[in-house]
């Protein structure tokens, strides 16, 4: 009898773990399917969806228009009169949308100036393969630079704790969004 009471309740602590298991995996679904939602209503520009999966453009939708990545690759980030810092109604520059452009030091000698991250002519965003981009967002190192060479502006030891699904999704987002030429009036 006593032994029927031990597995019994074995059976029960079991069956708690498994519902708390599913009803947080649920709850999971249901925050990233909140994210992937508001990313297409807050995307900037009109996207290319072809051959792209759903999902991952409206979460790295979110990601990218939530974690101020517009603040350096697009120069100047808002359309004219529409710079929520003085008043007035927000409106991103979707003209240069995520073109680069942002001067980083002096305009006559400037230390950096940022990517375009917009797609190239093979759809890869700042002309990065999936794996090129994952290297330049965990290490900071761009596969195109000399090896130990690090990007000195970009905030990669910030996005170096996003995960790989994270951070394809942002790669899928950068797909979708308009190939633009770089930003032709780079400034600070």
């Amino acid at each position: 009898m006593e032994k029927r009471r031990v597995v019994c309740s074995r059976i029960w602590l079991l069956a708690g773990i498994v519902v708390t298991a599913v009803s947080a995996a649920s709850a999971a679904r249901a925050d990233e399917l909140a994210r992937i939602l508001r990313g297409y209503e807050i995307a900037p520009v009109q996207l290319n969806l072809a051959r792209k999966d759903w999902a991952l453009v409206g979460l790295g939708s979110y990601l990218v228009n939530t974690t101020g990545c517009n603040d350096c690759h697009t120069h100047p980030n808002y359309a004219d009169g529409h710079n929520p810092y003085l008043g007035q109604p927000e409106m991103l520059n979707t003209t240069e949308y995520l073109a680069g452009g942002r001067v980083f030091g002096p305009v006559t000698a400037p230390i950096a100036v940022s990517a375009n991250i917009t797609p190239d002519q093979n759809g890869r965003p700042a002309g990065l393969t999936l794996a090129g981009f994952l290297e330049v967002m965990h290490t900071g190192h761009d596969p195109r630079d000399a090896a130990g060479e690090l990007l000195q502006i970009m905030p990669w030891p910030l996005y170096r704790w996003k995960t790989d699904r994270e951070l394809s999704a942002m790669y899928e987002y950068l797909r979708a969004i308009p190939s633009l030429i770089n930003n032709p009036s780079p400034g600070p």
